[in-house]
Order: structure tokens, then C-alpha cells, then sequence
């Protein structure tokens, strides 16, 4: 760099710079390395093109362009075609993904790929145990992920490796890196400056295929930060303050930058807490610009070489000054107080301070039975840490957990470590059951057994997500979720009635206490320990590869093409059910015990809307039979209809779909026979998920028109013969009384997203595509 600020000709020194560039993008690819220069390439073409200071998220999704020369930019309005580095899959999605793949045709994967087992291993006696019976109990689908991932090119992260998020930010992700992944919370990578955004296995799809990825392109809110975090307070109480400002919905179609001087105060895997949980606020995802956090925590996990790269480029890692963001949110981290969000929706936000006396006032159980602390949102050594701090002084006054305490390290380098340096032990000391490096309750996964079902009670957790029955499919389960350590102190106390900063407990020798503020290190002394070797790397050539998916398979089913667009309107469709109040993807595909049909299309569509609220007569999964006039479970009548080649939509309310990245809960509508799901607005993922796989997601032009859609009406949708974008449809509702009245229905399709839709699906697309090029 200085030789060529001084003139020297470019010749001499080209080939130095090119050398100190070619840096692998992890440890298990060693020929796939970081290309900055292509991103800077890009970055200065945008730049010059839109004569303005670009924002750091802005930067790395246009510097991923396919065209940045021609693409039109425009925030919260134009799709961009994008080329991501690479993908990740968790072992849930991961099925349906490598199905989709298998179906398309291509003999191997265009990016770096990795798949990650960790979704299907259910927690009920302790990490072990649990690992060898989910081995057993899942060895046919971790066979098939296991050779597919071999024979496509694939890494593969064998079951009790750890969390994907976990996994992701310590060998994969880094400063300026495009990812996506088939989970909601792999924005957990933008705690290392990455842009990682969840999507669909059709998405993923498209990018192991070598295809150009659409995204609208998102808007940039910027949450300056100023100030320090100190005592109690955390970076999860960030977010958790956050949530409560924008909403489950706030964040749609926007990307969250944190920025300003109190980002420094943050460690690394605190950024990454921070953007793991922008999932619930509906964010396309989150980023924090490229500091000294992120450069520790890439030469702790053994990438001194990327931190060096980064440093060089450091000024496309990092917002330019004067950047303009849509809108600005500030938080003095000096002031924020530690939060605890819930019961039943994440972005109900409450200081620690204050829960007891709301818990009283609305009824909800005080006792905590249950204080659950870990998962992708939680599960770093400075989490362990500072857990088991809070601990360590419980114990010195001879006090244990009055909740029962459970604890999911979020990897097999993070459990290693935690027993190594005693953190293990300490947070077992105190009452800790700890569990395998998995998702475990968090998704449901959980054997539950000191309640029976209905039986209204109160867990805390450091998870992120606490919808009804998420956890524990008990839907009089009150959870609260917050930091690590204030679960830890929740825990020992017993009760959401217990202020950390300002009460005291009563010691074994009868004395009282306070508790001190939690310390703890954000990174080990030593290096980490690697723990077991659970990654298997996929070989050179897997064309000899064989992948078995058995006929008579219960938990594996090859994927037959939806049908294609017929040409016509969609009339006199029934409506399957008119869902009152929050329908999230867990409502439309419950997870828990479903998990194990996540390779069986037609065995999951049995759980189609089983949790949604039926409008008219206010229970889950009782819906008219429009044909039989009787009421019976949503899958069922689904499938009577499909029966007697009847079409049918869904009609929703507000931010249907928000939650998990879950691909079932548009792949299920589809093959039961739905063809339409109208709304008034739509969870970001989802609203994809559904055009990929070849429904019409459709929002009301007037929102209030929710109100004359009845679930014994029928409905047609006008005008597909000149379905174009930015064009609205025509919906004709049919009352059984012979009235009729139209309303106008939005959309936002573009033309190749139409082009999907009229093949049937995006895979029935590509495969056109790839019939006509070759």
C-alpha cells in the first residue's frame, strides 16, 4: 500500500498484495478463500453510481451484486440478484433443503455448504444420554443428510457437534462474508460483521445451484449506541429493549445496523446475541461494523490470518461517515437496565426491576419452575461465565437453585471449554442439569415432565423465542426470556419477584446477601478446547456416492413437482380457515415432536394450522367442512378437499408467518390442495416461502376488508392472465346468500417471482431453465 501511494508502478507490487489476500474462508476449505477485492470492486461501482455515503449493510449486499453495474437500487422497493458466499443448513431443514437440491438435477454444490445436526436431539436425561438416543432414534435421516451431503459436496456437522449459529460464528462467518442459512437466526453472523440472513431450503437451493439470490432489497435502520454496559446489564437486554420499540413486525424488510461509540463496550459473541434476536423483531438481519471484539475473537478461534485481511479492508467493514439510515434508534447502554421480555411474545419488554409486581397484577405464575439457560441466542464462554459467577456466589453461602436449572452449551468447543475451566461444574454445583450441544428446548425439544399439560406455570429462559407451547407445546406455559445471568439469579431465587441489583437472599447460615454483579472473561485464557472431532468433510469426487431414501420410509419421501399454473383464475376456492390474532410458523407447522417428519412432506401436512385460532368458533384445529358442514381437524379437511379437487385459501391477520424460517409451512398449504393465503401483512420469510413453492401470498389494499371475508364465503381471484408487478388482483367474495361484493388485494411479486408461480414452484422453474439451456 505505501509503495503504491508513492508512485511505484502497480507491477511491482500486485503480486505481493494478491499473495497477502489469498486467505481461506475457513479451516475445512482451504481452496475457498475470501475475495475482498471483488467486494471492493463492486462497493466503488454502487458508490459511483448512487453519489452518496453508503451504509456497512449497504456495502456488503451490494458488493455481493450479480450486476452492480445495471441493478436497480432502491431501498424497500427494488429485488436485487445477489451471490452469497456461501450456505448453512440446520438438520431440520437441512432434509427438505437437500431434497429440493436432489430433485433439481446438479450433480454438485456451487458455494461452500455445510450441514449441521441439531435440531433433532430432544432433551430429557442429560447431554449423553440424550446424544446416544438421538442418534439411534434419528439414524436414518442422519445417514441420509450424511451421505447426500457426501455425494453433493457438502460439510456435514455430525449430532452433538453444537448449535449451527454457534458453529457458523466460530469457523465460518467473518467481517464482510454473505451467508445464508436455513434457520431464522443466522443473523447471529452479523456479530462478526457478516451479513447472514435465514431464508427457506428453496432459497438455499437457488444458491447452491449457482443461481443469483433474490432479495428485496431492505431498508437500514441504524440503533446508534452510546455509553457502556456495566453490573447486570447485558448485551441480550439490548435487544430485548429493542423489541420492545419495534415490535414483532418493526423490522420487516429492513436491516438492523448497530453503530456509535458504545458498540466498543460489546464483545463479539454479545454482537452476536444482539443479532441472533433481530429475528423477532422480523429483520431481514442484523450487523455490527468490524472492531478489536471481532479481531480477538477471529485469533481466538485460530483466523488471526482473516483479522489481518479485514484490517486492510477495514474501511468496506465499517459504515461510511455521513450514511444515511431510514430510521435511527439511540440507546445509552450506561442507562439501559436489565430487561426480561414475555409471557407468550418476544417483544413485550420489561425491566427486570419491574416484572414481579406486572406478574401479580396479570395473573401470571411468579414461582418459576424452570430457569433455562444457553441456546444459538446465549450459549457463549462469556455466557457460561458469567452464569456461573452468579452461581459460584449462591454456592459460597451454601445456597442452591430453588427452579430446577438446566444448561445448553452451544457447542462441542464451548462445552469442551466450560468443563475444562470448571464453569461445568460450578453451574452443576448449583442444581445445573447439563444438556447436549443442541437446540433442545428452546425448539421444542424437550421431554417435560414435572407438569402436565394445561397446568399453568412459569419458565425463564436465555432463549429468543417464547410463543405459545414453543417450548414445551403447553400452551398455560408463561415464558419470559432474558440474560443468562439473570436467569441464573431467577433460578436460585425462585421467583420473577427477585431484583438482583437491589434484593437480598437469605444464606444457608441465615444471613442475608445481595448478589454481586456478574464477571466474567468474554474469551478463555487458554485456547479453546476443540473437544470431540464431529465434522466429517465431504469427499473430492461423491458422484459414487449413493443417497438411500427407502419408499417405505416414514421419515424421508422423495419430492414429487407441484402442479403448473392452469391458466386460468382461481374460482369459487373455499376458505380452509380465517386465523384470528398471531399466527406464527409454529402455528402453521408446530415443531417438538413433529420434527421427525421434516423429510416427509405428506407425514408433517398433519400438522397443517393445528395451532391457528379458527375465527369462528375460537378453538385451534376445529374448522367447517364447507362440503360436509361438519367441524374436524384442519388437516383433515384439507385433505377432503384436495379429495374432491377443491381449491382453497387461508385468510390471516397481521405479520402472519413471523418466526421460524420454516419452508413446511408453505410446503404443507401447497400439498394439501391451498392455492391462495391472504393477509394483512406477511413475516418476511415466509411471504418467500410461499411464492417459491408456488402459492399466492396476497395482502388486503384495505386492511379493514379483513372484516367482510367470512369463513363460509367463497373466494376468486381475478386477473392471473395479467398478473404483473405492482399490479393488484380483484377477489370476488361469494356469501352464501347470493350477495357479492370485490375487494382489491396487493401483492409483491416480481417477474421472475410471477414466473414461479405460473411453473408451479421456483424448483418447477429452474428446471425449465435448465431444460432450455442445455
Amino acid at each position: 500500500q505505501h509503495a503504491l501511494k508513492s508512485g511505484i508502478r502497480r507491477y511491482h507490487v500486485s503480486p505481493a498484495l494478491c499473495q497477502r489476500a489469498k486467505v481461506a474462508m475457513s479451516h475445512f476449505e482451504p481452496n475457498e478463500y475470501i475475495n475482498y477485492e471483488k467486494l471492493e470492486k463492486n462497493i466503488n461501482i454502487v458508490r459511483k453510481r448512487l453519489d452518496r455515503p453508503l451504509t456497512l449493510s449497504e456495502k456488503i449486499v451490494y458488493g455481493h451484486l450479480d450486476d452492480p453495474a445495471k441493478q436497480e437500487i432502491e431501498r424497500g422497493k427494488t429485488y436485487l440478484r445477489l451471490r452469497p458466499d456461501r450456505v448453512a443448513m440446520q438438520d431440520a431443514t437441512a432434509q427438505m433443503a437437500m431434497l429440493q437440491f436432489i430433485s433439481s438435477g446438479l450433480p454438485k454444490v456451487a458455494v461452500p455448504s455445510t450441514i449441521h445436526c441439531d435440531h433433532l436431539i430432544e432433551a430429557q436425561s442429560g447431554g449423553e444420554k440424550d446424544l446416544r438416543r438421538a442418534k439411534d432414534i434419528n439414524q436414518e435421516v442422519y445417514n441420509f443428510l450424511a451421505t447426500a451431503g457426501a455425494k453433493y459436496g457438502v460439510g456435514f456437522w455430525k449430532p452433538g457437534s453444537g448449535i449451527i449459529h454457534q458453529i457458523i460464528l466460530e469457523n465460518y462467518s467473518y467481517p464482510g462474508v454473505m451467508l445464508i442459512g436455513t434457520d431464522s437466526h443466522t443473523p447471529n453472523g452479523g456479530g462478526l460483521g457478516g451479513i447472514c440472513i435465514g431464508v427457506g431450503g428453496a432459497d438455499a437451493v437457488d444458491v447452491m445451484a449457482g443461481i443469483p439470490w433474490e432479495l428485496k432489497c431492505p431498508k437500514v435502520i441504524g440503533v446508534k449506541l452510546t455509553g457502556k454496559l456495566s453490573g447486570w446489564t447485558s448485551p441480550k437486554d439490548v435487544i430485548l429493549k429493542v423489541a420492545g420499540i419495534l415490535t414483532v413486525k418493526g423490522g420487516t424488510g429492513a436491516i438492523i445496523e448497530y453503530h456509535g461509540p458504545g458498540v466498543d463496550s460489546i464483545s463479539c459473541t454479545g454482537m452476536a446475541t444482539i443479532c441472533n434476536m433481530g429475528a423477532e423483531i422480523g429483520a431481514t438481519t442484523s450487523i455490527f461494523p468490524y472492531n478489536a471484539r471481532m479481531k480477538k475473537y477471529l485469533g481466538k478461534t485460530g483466523r488471526a490470518d482473516i483479522a489481518a485481511l479485514a484490517d486492510e479492508f477495514k474501511q468496506h467493514l465499517v459504515p461510511d461517515s455521513g450514511c444515511q439510515y431510514d430510521q435511527v434508534i439511540e440507546i445509552n447502554l450506561s442507562e439501559l437496565k436489565p430487561h426480561i421480555n414475555g409471557p407468550f411474545t418476544p417483544d413485550l419488554a420489561h425491566p427486570v426491576s419491574d416484572i414481579g409486581a406486572v406478574a401479580e397484577k396479570e395473573g401470571w405464575p411468579v414461582d418459576i419452575r424452570v430457569g433455562l439457560i444457553g441456546s444459538c441466542t446465549n450459549s457463549s464462554y462469556e455466557d457460561m461465565g458469567r452464569s456461573a459467577a452468579v452461581a459460584k456466589q449462591a454456592l459460597a453461602h451454601g445456597l442452591k437453585c430453588k427452579s430446577k436449572f438446566t444448561i445448553t452449551p452451544g457447542s462441542e468447543q464451548i462445552r469442551a471449554t466450560i468443563e475444562r475451566d470448571g464453569y461445568a461444574e460450578v453451574l452443576r454445583e448449583v442444581g445445573g442439569l447439563v444438556l447436549a450441544n443442541a437446540c433442545g428446548p428452546c425448539i421444542g425439544q424437550w421431554d417435560r415432565k414435572d407438569i402436565k399439560k394445561g397446568e399453568k406455570n412459569t419458565i425463564v429462559t436465555s432463549y429468543n423465542r417464547n410463543f405459545t407451547g414453543r417450548n414445551d407445546a403447553n400452551p398455560e406455559t408463561h415464558a419470559f426470556v432474558t440474560s443468562p445471568e439473570i436467569v441464573t439469579a431467577l433460578s436460585i431465587a425462585g421467583t420473577l419477584k427477585f431484583n438482583p441489583e437491589t434484593d437480598y437472599l437469605t444464606g444457608a447460615d441465615g444471613k442475608k446477601f445481595k448478589l454481586e454483579a456478574p464477571d466474567a472473561d468474554e474469551l478463555p485464557k487458554l485456547e479453546f478446547d476443540p473437544g470431540q472431532d464431529t465434522y466429517q468433510y465431504p469427499p473430492k469426487d461423491g458422484s459414487g456416492q449413493h443417497v438411500d431414501v427407502s419408499p417405505t420410509s416414514q421419515r424421508l419421501q422423495l419430492l414429487e413437482p407441484f402442479d403448473k399454473w392452469d391458466g386460468k383464475d382461481l374460482e369459487d376456492m373455499l376458505i380452509l380457515i380465517k386465523v384470528k390474532g398471531k399466527c406464527t410458523t409454529d402455528h402453521i407447522s408446530a415443531a417438538g415432536p413433529w420434527l421427525k417428519f421434516r423429510g416427509h412432506l405428506d407425514n408433517i401436512s398433519n400438522n397443517l394450522l393445528i395451532g391457528a385460532i379458527n375465527i369462528e368458533n375460537g378453538k385451534a384445529n376445529s374448522v367447517r367442512n364447507a362440503l360436509t358442514q361438519e367441524f374436524g381437524p384442519v388437516p383433515d379437511t384439507a385433505r377432503y378437499y384436495k379429495k374432491m379437487g377443491v381449491k382453497w385459501a387461508v385468510i390471516g391477520d397481521e405479520n402472519y408467518g413471523e418466526g421460524s424460517s420454516r419452508e413446511h409451512a408453505a410446503l404443507e398449504p401447497r400439498h394439501l390442495g391451498g392455492r391462495v393465503i391472504i393477509t394483512k401483512s406477511f413475516a418476511r420469510i415466509h411471504e418467500t416461502n410461499l411464492k417459491k413453492q408456488g402459492l399466492l401470498p396476497l395482502t388486503f389494499a384495505d386492511p379493514a376488508d379483513y372484516n367482510k371475508i367470512h369463513p363460509v364465503d367463497k373466494l376468486s381471484i381475478v386477473g392471473l392472465k395479467d398478473f404483473a408487478p405492482g399490479k393488484p388482483l380483484k377477489c370476488i367474495i361469494k356469501h352464501p346468500n347470493g350477495s357479492q361484493e370485490t375487494i382489491m388485494l396487493n401483492h409483491t411479486f416480481n417477474e421472475s417471482q410471477i414466473e414461479w408461480f405460473q411453473a408451479g414452484s421456483a424448483l418447477n422453474r429452474m428446471k425449465e431453465l435448465q431444460q432450455k439451456s442445455s
